[in-house]
């Protein structure tokens, strides 16, 4: 067993060894790119027109039915009537017919 171990270890160093190592990679920034300042603020410009005028709204729905109202107040008293003619009219009763 030790000699495996030995022989491993040869093997790993001779493997690591025998690789080609890659050229080292260049790399070229491009220059940073020219910033531009603005300068300063040029003269306000002209007002715009006025918009059109918007559409009509939609109707709305019917609004709820009210409450029913309070009683109303009691009327006056009518004026009493004339007393009526005192008449000469005789009213005759007839007798109930017997009965057979």
């Amino acid at each position: 067993m030790k000699h495996s171990t030995l022989i491993f270890a040869l093997v790993a160093v001779a493997g690591l060894s025998a690789c080609d190592k890659p050229a080292p990679v260049v790399v070229n920034n491009p220059p940073a790119p020219v910033v531009a300042v603005p300068g300063p603020a040029g003269p306000q410009g002209a007002t715009g027109n006025t918009g059109n005028t918007g559409n009509t709204g939609n109707t709305g729905t019917q609004g709820a039915t009210g409450d029913t109202g309070n009683t109303g107040a009691t009327g006056n008293t009518g004026r009493t009537g004339r007393t009526g003619d005192t008449g000469d009219t005789v009213v005759i009763v007839p007798v109930p017919a017997e009965r057979r």
